[in-house]
Protein backbone atom coordinates (compact mmCIF):
# COMPACT_ATOMS: atom_id res chain seq x y z
CA UNK A 1 0.00 0.00 0.00
CA UNK A 2 1.56 3.25 -0.71
CA UNK A 3 1.78 5.46 2.00
CA UNK A 4 0.12 8.81 2.29
CA UNK A 5 1.23 12.31 2.21
CA UNK A 6 2.52 13.41 5.44
CA UNK A 7 0.48 16.96 6.68
CA UNK A 8 3.01 18.54 8.80
CA UNK A 9 0.98 21.12 9.37
CA UNK A 10 -0.37 18.81 12.20
CA UNK A 11 3.28 18.71 13.66
CA UNK A 12 3.43 22.12 13.54
CA UNK A 13 0.75 23.32 15.15
CA UNK A 14 2.28 22.19 18.54
CA UNK A 15 4.94 24.87 17.95
CA UNK A 16 3.50 27.37 16.61
CA UNK A 17 -0.16 27.03 17.00
CA UNK A 18 -1.44 28.71 14.10
CA UNK A 19 -0.62 26.89 11.35
CA UNK A 20 -3.57 25.32 8.67
CA UNK A 21 -4.11 21.83 8.66
CA UNK A 22 -4.50 20.99 5.33
CA UNK A 23 -1.86 19.59 3.29
CA UNK A 24 -2.23 21.71 0.24
CA UNK A 25 -1.11 24.31 2.19
CA UNK A 26 1.93 22.65 3.43
CA UNK A 27 4.14 25.02 1.56
CA UNK A 28 2.71 28.12 3.29
CA UNK A 29 3.98 27.04 6.72
CA UNK A 30 7.59 27.36 5.26
CA UNK A 31 6.87 31.41 5.64
CA UNK A 32 8.05 30.74 8.65
CA UNK A 33 11.35 28.68 8.37
CA UNK A 34 13.80 31.37 8.93
CA UNK A 35 17.15 29.67 9.61
CA UNK A 36 19.18 33.30 9.56
CA UNK A 37 18.90 34.90 6.49
CA UNK A 38 18.08 31.65 4.87
CA UNK A 39 13.68 30.99 4.19
CA UNK A 40 12.59 27.99 2.26
CA UNK A 41 9.48 29.68 1.19
CA UNK A 42 11.97 31.97 -0.70
CA UNK A 43 14.01 30.07 -1.62
CA UNK A 44 12.12 28.10 -3.01
CA UNK A 45 10.06 30.82 -5.40
CA UNK A 46 13.23 32.06 -6.14
CA UNK A 47 13.99 28.76 -8.00
CA UNK A 48 10.94 28.02 -8.99
CA UNK A 49 11.05 24.50 -6.75
CA UNK A 50 8.95 21.84 -4.94
CA UNK A 51 9.82 20.06 -2.14
CA UNK A 52 9.96 16.63 -2.22
CA UNK A 53 6.93 14.76 -0.11
CA UNK A 54 7.42 13.55 3.39
CA UNK A 55 6.75 10.61 2.01
CA UNK A 56 9.60 10.08 0.18
CA UNK A 57 11.78 10.03 3.23
CA UNK A 58 12.78 7.08 5.78
CA UNK A 59 12.23 9.98 8.72
CA UNK A 60 9.26 10.08 11.33
CA UNK A 61 6.32 11.88 10.32
CA UNK A 62 6.38 13.68 14.09
CA UNK A 63 10.16 13.97 14.29
CA UNK A 64 11.53 12.41 17.51
CA UNK A 65 12.46 13.55 20.73
CA UNK A 66 16.38 13.79 21.95
CA UNK A 67 16.51 13.21 25.60
CA UNK A 68 19.84 11.93 25.56
CA UNK A 69 22.60 13.85 27.74
CA UNK A 70 26.31 14.51 26.91
CA UNK A 71 28.49 10.96 28.31
CA UNK A 72 25.64 9.12 28.73
CA UNK A 73 26.69 5.46 27.09
CA UNK A 74 25.00 3.59 24.75
CA UNK A 75 25.74 0.79 22.25
CA UNK A 76 26.31 1.41 18.52
CA UNK A 77 27.47 -0.14 15.65
CA UNK A 78 30.87 0.34 14.27
CA UNK A 79 30.75 2.61 11.46
CA UNK A 80 33.65 0.89 10.37
CA UNK A 81 33.02 -2.83 10.63
CA UNK A 82 29.20 -2.99 11.25
CA UNK A 83 29.20 -6.55 12.08
CA UNK A 84 30.76 -5.11 15.59
CA UNK A 85 28.61 -3.38 18.47
CA UNK A 86 30.83 -1.75 20.53
CA UNK A 87 30.07 0.67 23.61
CA UNK A 88 29.85 4.44 22.32
CA UNK A 89 29.87 7.68 24.32
CA UNK A 90 27.06 10.57 23.30
CA UNK A 91 29.49 13.39 22.90
CA UNK A 92 27.47 16.44 21.00
CA UNK A 93 23.71 16.47 20.70
CA UNK A 94 22.22 18.86 17.34
CA UNK A 95 18.27 18.67 16.58
CA UNK A 96 17.43 14.79 16.49
CA UNK A 97 20.79 13.67 16.07
CA UNK A 98 23.74 12.28 18.39
CA UNK A 99 27.01 12.85 18.12
CA UNK A 100 29.08 9.52 19.43
CA UNK A 101 32.27 8.02 20.05
CA UNK A 102 33.19 4.93 20.24
CA UNK A 103 34.80 3.87 23.90
CA UNK A 104 38.57 2.98 23.22
CA UNK A 105 38.22 4.67 19.82
CA UNK A 106 40.09 8.48 19.16
CA UNK A 107 37.91 11.28 18.20
CA UNK A 108 38.93 11.24 14.86
CA UNK A 109 35.92 9.13 14.17
CA UNK A 110 33.15 10.36 15.70
CA UNK A 111 29.85 9.66 14.03
CA UNK A 112 26.13 10.62 13.98
CA UNK A 113 22.91 8.79 14.01
CA UNK A 114 19.30 9.68 14.54
CA UNK A 115 18.18 9.24 17.64
CA UNK A 116 15.46 6.96 16.49
CA UNK A 117 18.39 4.96 14.48
CA UNK A 118 18.31 1.37 14.27
CA UNK A 119 21.92 1.24 14.95
CA UNK A 120 22.24 2.60 18.12
CA UNK A 121 20.62 0.04 21.50
CA UNK A 122 20.51 0.73 25.45
CA UNK A 123 23.34 -1.03 27.11
CA UNK A 124 22.99 -4.85 27.34
CA UNK A 125 20.77 -5.19 24.57
CA UNK A 126 23.86 -7.27 23.14
CA UNK A 127 24.35 -9.30 25.56
CA UNK A 128 20.36 -10.12 25.29
CA UNK A 129 20.22 -11.20 22.24
CA UNK A 130 23.30 -13.68 22.43
CA UNK A 131 25.91 -10.92 20.77
CA UNK A 132 28.95 -10.07 22.59
CA UNK A 133 30.49 -6.34 22.79
CA UNK A 134 33.45 -5.96 20.36
CA UNK A 135 36.51 -2.93 21.05
CA UNK A 136 36.14 -0.45 18.04
CA UNK A 137 38.14 -1.08 14.66
CA UNK A 138 41.78 0.86 15.48
CA UNK A 139 41.25 0.46 19.28
CA UNK A 140 44.31 1.81 20.89
CA UNK A 141 45.19 -0.50 23.76
CA UNK A 142 46.04 -4.24 23.01
CA UNK A 143 43.17 -6.42 22.09
CA UNK A 144 43.64 -8.67 25.15
CA UNK A 145 42.94 -5.83 27.49
CA UNK A 146 39.68 -5.03 26.12
CA UNK A 147 37.65 -7.07 29.16
CA UNK A 148 39.42 -4.94 31.67
CA UNK A 149 38.47 -1.97 29.42
CA UNK A 150 35.02 -2.39 28.46
CA UNK A 151 34.91 -3.05 33.13
CA UNK A 152 36.13 0.34 33.61
CA UNK A 153 34.47 1.87 30.62
CA UNK A 154 30.75 0.71 32.20
CA UNK A 155 31.82 1.52 36.08
CA UNK A 156 29.98 4.34 36.99
CA UNK A 157 29.17 5.37 33.65
CA UNK A 158 25.24 6.83 33.07
CA UNK A 159 23.90 4.37 30.76
CA UNK A 160 21.07 6.05 28.61
CA UNK A 161 17.98 4.75 29.74
CA UNK A 162 15.55 2.65 27.32
CA UNK A 163 12.65 4.86 27.38
CA UNK A 164 14.90 7.78 25.55
CA UNK A 165 15.18 5.39 22.33
CA UNK A 166 12.93 5.41 19.58
CA UNK A 167 11.55 2.80 17.25
CA UNK A 168 13.25 3.41 13.64
CA UNK A 169 10.32 4.53 11.21
CA UNK A 170 9.50 1.67 8.22
CA UNK A 171 11.11 2.56 4.95
CA UNK A 172 8.69 3.87 1.93
CA UNK A 173 7.85 1.21 -0.51
CA UNK A 174 9.22 2.59 -3.38
CA UNK A 175 11.66 5.24 -4.72
CA UNK A 176 9.49 8.39 -5.16
CA UNK A 177 11.93 10.84 -5.83
CA UNK A 178 12.13 13.06 -8.70
CA UNK A 179 14.85 14.91 -10.12
CA UNK A 180 14.73 18.82 -8.96
CA UNK A 181 12.82 18.17 -6.08
CA UNK A 182 14.18 20.19 -2.71
CA UNK A 183 15.08 18.40 0.30
CA UNK A 184 17.52 19.44 3.44
CA UNK A 185 20.77 16.44 3.48
CA UNK A 186 23.63 15.52 6.19
CA UNK A 187 26.50 16.80 4.36
CA UNK A 188 28.50 13.46 4.80
CA UNK A 189 32.14 15.39 4.47
CA UNK A 190 30.88 17.36 7.45
CA UNK A 191 28.59 15.98 9.30
CA UNK A 192 27.77 18.19 11.52
CA UNK A 193 26.07 20.49 8.67
CA UNK A 194 22.53 19.45 7.26
CA UNK A 195 22.23 21.46 4.30
CA UNK A 196 20.02 22.67 1.59
CA UNK A 197 20.14 20.03 -1.51
CA UNK A 198 18.64 18.87 -5.01
CA UNK A 199 17.71 15.57 -6.13
CA UNK A 200 19.93 15.74 -9.07
CA UNK A 201 19.43 12.25 -10.60
CA UNK A 202 17.21 9.51 -9.78
CA UNK A 203 18.33 6.08 -10.94
CA UNK A 204 16.67 2.81 -9.33
CA UNK A 205 16.59 2.64 -5.75
CA UNK A 206 19.70 5.57 -5.89
CA UNK A 207 19.44 9.64 -5.45
CA UNK A 208 21.75 11.74 -6.54
CA UNK A 209 21.86 14.47 -3.72
CA UNK A 210 23.53 17.79 -5.39
CA UNK A 211 24.33 20.59 -2.14
CA UNK A 212 22.68 23.69 -3.53
CA UNK A 213 25.68 25.91 -4.24
CA UNK A 214 28.54 24.03 -3.66
CA UNK A 215 28.96 23.09 -7.48
CA UNK A 216 29.73 19.22 -6.95
CA UNK A 217 32.31 19.23 -4.23
CA UNK A 218 30.36 17.41 -1.45
CA UNK A 219 27.65 15.44 -3.47
CA UNK A 220 27.26 11.91 -2.93
CA UNK A 221 25.04 8.86 -4.38
CA UNK A 222 22.63 7.40 -1.60
CA UNK A 223 19.50 4.73 -1.26
CA UNK A 224 16.44 6.43 -1.35
CA UNK A 225 15.93 4.92 2.14
CA UNK A 226 18.79 6.80 3.70
CA UNK A 227 18.55 8.32 7.06
CA UNK A 228 20.67 11.48 6.04
CA UNK A 229 18.05 12.71 3.95
CA UNK A 230 15.14 14.44 5.37
CA UNK A 231 12.09 16.73 4.05
CA UNK A 232 12.03 20.85 3.90
CA UNK A 233 11.10 21.62 7.24
CA UNK A 234 12.95 19.21 9.03
CA UNK A 235 15.80 21.19 11.02
CA UNK A 236 13.70 24.04 12.13
CA UNK A 237 11.01 21.23 13.77
CA UNK A 238 13.50 19.72 15.78
CA UNK A 239 15.97 22.37 16.47
CA UNK A 240 18.78 21.33 13.80
CA UNK A 241 21.06 23.87 12.58
CA UNK A 242 20.41 24.89 8.44
CA UNK A 243 23.40 26.14 6.93
CA UNK A 244 22.68 28.39 3.84
CA UNK A 245 23.17 27.52 0.52
CA UNK A 246 26.74 27.77 -0.19
CA UNK A 247 28.13 31.19 -1.53
CA UNK A 248 31.97 32.61 -1.85
CA UNK A 249 33.20 34.84 0.52
CA UNK A 250 37.37 35.49 1.10
CA UNK A 251 39.10 36.97 3.87
CA UNK A 252 43.01 37.86 3.30
CA UNK A 253 45.44 38.32 6.14
CA UNK A 254 47.73 41.29 6.19
CA UNK A 255 50.55 39.62 7.68
CA UNK A 256 52.87 42.54 7.40
CA UNK A 257 50.42 44.03 9.78
CA UNK A 258 50.50 44.12 13.82
CA UNK A 259 50.15 40.75 15.43
CA UNK A 260 50.31 42.49 18.37
CA UNK A 261 51.40 41.05 22.21
CA UNK A 262 49.32 38.12 21.99
CA UNK A 263 49.80 36.68 18.77
CA UNK A 264 53.04 34.76 17.44
CA UNK A 265 54.71 37.23 14.12
CA UNK A 266 56.38 34.01 12.85
CA UNK A 267 53.34 31.76 13.54
CA UNK A 268 51.01 34.19 11.55
CA UNK A 269 53.46 34.35 8.70
CA UNK A 270 53.03 30.81 7.92
CA UNK A 271 49.04 30.96 7.66
CA UNK A 272 48.24 31.42 3.93
CA UNK A 273 47.56 34.44 2.51
CA UNK A 274 43.80 34.21 2.37
CA UNK A 275 40.81 32.15 3.82
CA UNK A 276 38.38 30.69 1.68
CA UNK A 277 36.56 31.45 -0.72
CA UNK A 278 33.90 29.26 1.77
CA UNK A 279 30.71 29.74 3.09
CA UNK A 280 30.96 32.67 5.51
CA UNK A 281 30.72 30.78 8.41
CA UNK A 282 33.70 28.70 7.47
CA UNK A 283 35.66 31.26 6.90
CA UNK A 284 35.47 33.13 10.34
CA UNK A 285 35.80 29.61 11.69
CA UNK A 286 39.46 29.15 9.98
CA UNK A 287 40.24 33.10 10.59
CA UNK A 288 39.44 32.32 14.47
CA UNK A 289 40.96 29.46 14.62
CA UNK A 290 44.53 30.78 13.03
CA UNK A 291 44.18 33.42 15.53
CA UNK A 292 44.27 30.50 18.40
CA UNK A 293 46.70 28.41 17.08
CA UNK A 294 49.10 31.39 16.89
CA UNK A 295 48.40 32.65 20.40
CA UNK A 296 51.52 32.24 22.51
CA UNK A 297 48.95 31.49 24.94
CA UNK A 298 45.31 29.91 23.46
CA UNK A 299 43.32 30.64 26.61
CA UNK A 300 43.99 34.52 26.01
CA UNK A 301 42.74 34.75 22.43
CA UNK A 302 39.56 31.99 24.19
CA UNK A 303 38.78 34.59 26.59
CA UNK A 304 37.76 36.81 24.00
CA UNK A 305 34.99 34.96 22.78
CA UNK A 306 31.96 33.33 24.24
CA UNK A 307 29.13 30.63 23.66
CA UNK A 308 27.49 31.48 20.10
CA UNK A 309 24.78 29.38 18.03
CA UNK A 310 24.44 27.83 15.12
CA UNK A 311 27.81 28.89 13.97
CA UNK A 312 31.13 26.38 13.01
CA UNK A 313 33.28 25.24 16.29
CA UNK A 314 36.55 26.52 17.47
CA UNK A 315 38.83 25.13 19.85
CA UNK A 316 41.76 25.78 21.73
CA UNK A 317 44.16 23.66 24.64
CA UNK A 318 44.83 25.36 27.85
CA UNK A 319 44.51 24.11 31.63
CA UNK A 320 45.56 20.36 30.19
CA UNK A 321 42.41 20.33 28.72
CA UNK A 322 40.63 20.71 25.61
CA UNK A 323 37.73 23.28 25.15
CA UNK A 324 35.48 24.37 22.28
CA UNK A 325 32.82 26.85 21.63
CA UNK A 326 30.40 27.63 18.68
CA UNK A 327 30.99 30.91 16.71
CA UNK A 328 27.56 32.79 15.91
CA UNK A 329 26.08 31.85 12.67
CA UNK A 330 27.09 34.52 10.05
CA UNK A 331 26.21 34.43 6.85
CA UNK A 332 28.03 37.61 4.94
CA UNK A 333 31.70 39.07 4.61
CA UNK A 334 30.38 42.16 6.02
CA UNK A 335 29.26 40.57 9.24
CA UNK A 336 32.87 38.19 9.38
CA UNK A 337 34.89 41.19 9.16
CA UNK A 338 32.79 42.95 11.87
CA UNK A 339 33.12 40.20 14.16
CA UNK A 340 37.30 40.46 13.58
CA UNK A 341 38.02 43.47 13.77
CA UNK A 342 36.08 43.50 17.11
CA UNK A 343 38.14 40.23 17.92
CA UNK A 344 41.58 42.04 16.54
CA UNK A 345 41.15 45.06 18.71
CA UNK A 346 40.74 42.80 21.35
CA UNK A 347 44.16 41.09 20.90
CA UNK A 348 45.66 44.75 19.86
CA UNK A 349 46.43 43.30 16.33
CA UNK A 350 44.50 45.97 14.23
CA UNK A 351 44.36 45.76 10.22
CA UNK A 352 45.06 41.88 10.25
CA UNK A 353 42.10 41.19 7.95
CA UNK A 354 40.53 42.79 4.94
CA UNK A 355 38.12 41.94 2.51
CA UNK A 356 41.09 42.69 -0.66
CA UNK A 357 44.52 41.33 -0.64
CA UNK A 358 47.76 42.63 0.97
CA UNK A 359 50.95 43.16 -0.19
CA UNK A 360 52.99 39.85 1.84
CA UNK A 361 56.77 40.47 2.39
CA UNK A 362 57.27 37.03 4.28
CA UNK A 363 60.08 36.32 7.07
CA UNK A 364 62.26 34.46 5.82
CA UNK A 365 62.11 30.85 7.33
CA UNK A 366 64.89 27.97 8.19
CA UNK A 367 65.01 24.83 5.49
CA UNK A 368 63.40 23.23 8.56
CA UNK A 369 60.71 25.97 9.20
CA UNK A 370 59.42 25.56 5.74
CA UNK A 371 59.17 21.51 5.20
CA UNK A 372 56.73 21.91 8.50
CA UNK A 373 54.74 24.80 7.59
CA UNK A 374 54.37 24.61 3.72
CA UNK A 375 52.04 21.66 3.38
CA UNK A 376 49.62 22.71 6.44
CA UNK A 377 46.96 24.74 4.61
CA UNK A 378 45.81 22.64 1.81
CA UNK A 379 43.17 23.42 0.07
CA UNK A 380 40.44 20.33 0.13
CA UNK A 381 41.30 19.30 3.60
CA UNK A 382 38.68 19.18 6.59
CA UNK A 383 39.31 21.03 9.75
CA UNK A 384 39.53 18.28 12.73
CA UNK A 385 38.89 19.73 15.61
CA UNK A 386 41.33 17.77 18.15
CA UNK A 387 44.71 18.32 16.25
CA UNK A 388 45.46 21.85 17.76
CA UNK A 389 48.68 21.60 19.16
CA UNK A 390 50.83 22.94 22.11
CA UNK A 391 51.66 26.41 21.89
CA UNK A 392 54.84 28.61 22.65
CA UNK A 393 55.37 29.61 25.95
CA UNK A 394 56.76 32.74 25.98
CA UNK A 395 55.58 35.19 28.56
CA UNK A 396 52.74 37.32 27.47
CA UNK A 397 50.59 38.70 30.23
CA UNK A 398 49.29 41.86 29.56
CA UNK A 399 45.73 42.47 31.02
CA UNK A 400 43.12 43.39 28.46
CA UNK A 401 39.73 44.92 28.65
CA UNK A 402 37.49 42.28 27.59
CA UNK A 403 33.90 42.22 27.61
CA UNK A 404 33.50 38.97 25.36
CA UNK A 405 33.83 36.05 27.70
CA UNK A 406 33.92 32.17 26.89
CA UNK A 407 30.51 30.29 28.58
CA UNK A 408 28.86 26.70 28.61
CA UNK A 409 32.46 25.29 27.51
CA UNK A 410 31.84 22.03 25.60
CA UNK A 411 35.01 19.54 25.81
CA UNK A 412 33.93 17.97 22.57
CA UNK A 413 35.24 18.26 18.76
CA UNK A 414 33.54 17.99 15.59
CA UNK A 415 34.29 18.26 12.14
CA UNK A 416 33.58 20.69 10.10
CA UNK A 417 32.65 22.59 6.58
CA UNK A 418 36.18 23.67 6.26
CA UNK A 419 37.62 23.02 2.20
CA UNK A 420 40.78 25.08 3.54
CA UNK A 421 42.41 25.24 6.73
CA UNK A 422 43.90 22.79 9.54
CA UNK A 423 45.53 23.70 12.32
CA UNK A 424 49.13 25.45 12.34
CA UNK A 425 51.99 22.80 13.55
CA UNK A 426 55.01 25.01 14.75
CA UNK A 427 58.29 24.38 13.52
CA UNK A 428 60.60 21.96 15.09
CA UNK A 429 64.77 24.05 14.13
CA UNK A 430 65.90 22.39 17.69
CA UNK A 431 68.61 20.72 19.37
CA UNK A 432 69.22 17.19 18.30
CA UNK A 433 70.24 15.16 21.21
CA UNK A 434 67.37 14.03 23.65
CA UNK A 435 69.98 15.26 26.16
CA UNK A 436 69.93 18.95 25.33
CA UNK A 437 65.99 18.43 24.51
CA UNK A 438 64.90 17.80 27.78
CA UNK A 439 67.66 19.86 29.67
CA UNK A 440 65.99 22.65 27.62
CA UNK A 441 62.55 21.51 28.09
CA UNK A 442 62.57 21.30 31.95
CA UNK A 443 64.54 24.12 32.42
CA UNK A 444 62.94 26.81 30.53
CA UNK A 445 61.90 30.14 32.31
CA UNK A 446 60.02 32.22 30.00
CA UNK A 447 56.84 31.56 31.54
CA UNK A 448 57.13 31.12 35.29
CA UNK A 449 54.12 29.12 35.87
CA UNK A 450 55.04 26.80 33.35
CA UNK A 451 58.68 26.80 34.07
CA UNK A 452 57.84 26.03 38.07
CA UNK A 453 55.38 23.19 36.68
CA UNK A 454 57.90 21.65 34.28
CA UNK A 455 61.53 22.12 36.41
CA UNK A 456 62.66 18.91 37.56
CA UNK A 457 60.14 16.92 36.65
CA UNK A 458 59.32 13.13 36.43
CA UNK A 459 58.74 12.27 32.73
CA UNK A 460 56.10 9.49 34.04
CA UNK A 461 54.20 13.03 34.94
CA UNK A 462 54.06 14.57 31.91
CA UNK A 463 51.33 15.48 29.82
CA UNK A 464 50.38 14.68 26.22
CA UNK A 465 51.68 18.52 24.97
CA UNK A 466 54.77 17.84 27.09
CA UNK A 467 55.31 14.38 25.10
CA UNK A 468 54.97 16.42 22.01
CA UNK A 469 57.36 18.82 22.91
CA UNK A 470 59.88 16.54 23.84
CA UNK A 471 59.33 14.65 20.80
CA UNK A 472 59.94 17.93 18.51
CA UNK A 473 63.06 18.92 20.97
CA UNK A 474 64.61 15.37 20.61
CA UNK A 475 65.29 15.15 17.24
CA UNK A 476 63.86 17.80 14.40
CA UNK A 477 63.13 15.35 11.56
CA UNK A 478 60.67 13.74 14.45
CA UNK A 479 58.99 16.99 14.45
CA UNK A 480 55.74 16.20 11.88
CA UNK A 481 54.94 12.86 14.18
CA UNK A 482 54.27 15.30 17.01
CA UNK A 483 50.56 15.49 16.32
CA UNK A 484 50.47 11.58 16.42
CA UNK A 485 50.88 11.35 19.79
CA UNK A 486 48.14 13.80 20.73
CA UNK A 487 45.77 11.69 18.00
CA UNK A 488 46.94 8.71 20.29
CA UNK A 489 46.66 10.26 23.98
CA UNK A 490 50.23 9.49 24.68
CA UNK A 491 51.18 11.41 28.43
CA UNK A 492 54.21 10.86 30.08
CA UNK A 493 53.36 7.51 31.56
CA UNK A 494 52.38 5.94 27.95
CA UNK A 495 55.29 7.65 27.01
CA UNK A 496 57.32 5.63 28.79
CA UNK A 497 55.54 2.15 27.92
CA UNK A 498 56.06 2.85 23.97
CA UNK A 499 57.89 0.25 22.24
CA UNK A 500 58.83 0.24 18.28
CA UNK A 501 56.84 -2.56 17.25
CA UNK A 502 53.90 -0.99 18.87
CA UNK A 503 54.57 2.68 17.16
CA UNK A 504 54.54 0.89 14.14
CA UNK A 505 51.57 -1.14 14.32
CA UNK A 506 49.51 1.25 16.46
CA UNK A 507 50.41 4.42 15.54
CA UNK A 508 51.08 3.54 12.15
CA UNK A 509 55.07 4.92 12.51
CA UNK A 510 57.67 3.63 9.68
CA UNK A 511 60.37 1.68 11.35
CA UNK A 512 63.04 4.31 11.37
CA UNK A 513 61.42 7.25 13.28
CA UNK A 514 60.19 4.55 15.42
CA UNK A 515 63.80 3.24 16.47
CA UNK A 516 64.79 6.59 16.70
CA UNK A 517 62.19 7.28 19.26
CA UNK A 518 62.69 4.04 21.09
CA UNK A 519 66.45 5.42 21.28
CA UNK A 520 65.14 8.88 22.99
CA UNK A 521 62.39 7.01 25.39
CA UNK A 522 65.22 4.30 26.52
CA UNK A 523 68.00 7.08 27.29
CA UNK A 524 65.11 9.19 28.84
CA UNK A 525 64.21 5.64 31.19
CA UNK A 526 67.99 5.56 32.13
CA UNK A 527 67.82 9.18 33.24
CA UNK A 528 70.14 10.20 31.01
CA UNK A 529 69.01 14.37 30.49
Amino acid sequence: MQPSVIDWNDVRKHKYGHLSESASQYQEATDILELGHFTWDKYLKETCSVPAPVHCFKQSYTPPSNEFKISMKLEAQDPRNTTSTCIATVVGLTGARLRLRLDGSDNKNDFWRLVDSAEIQPIGNCEKNGGMLQPPLGFRLNASSWPMFLLKTLNGAEMAPIRIFHKEPPSPSHNFFKMGMKLEAVDRKNPHFICPATIGEVRGSEVLVTFDGWRGAFDYWCRFDSRDIFPVGWCSLTGDNLQPPGTKVCIYLNKNGSTGPHLDKKKVQQLPDHFGPAQASVVLQQAVQACIDCAYHQKTVFGFLKQGHGGAVISAVFDREQHTLNLPAVNSITYVLRFLEKLCHNLRSDNLFGNQPFTQTHLSLTTTEYSHSHDRYLPGETFALGNSLARSLEPHSDSMDSTLNPTNLVSTSQNLRNPGYRPLLPSCGLPLSTASAVRRFCSRGSDRRDASRQSGRDPSSWTVEDVMQFVREADPQLGPHADLFRKHEIDGKALLLLRSDMMMKYMGLKLGPALKLSYHIDRLKQGKF
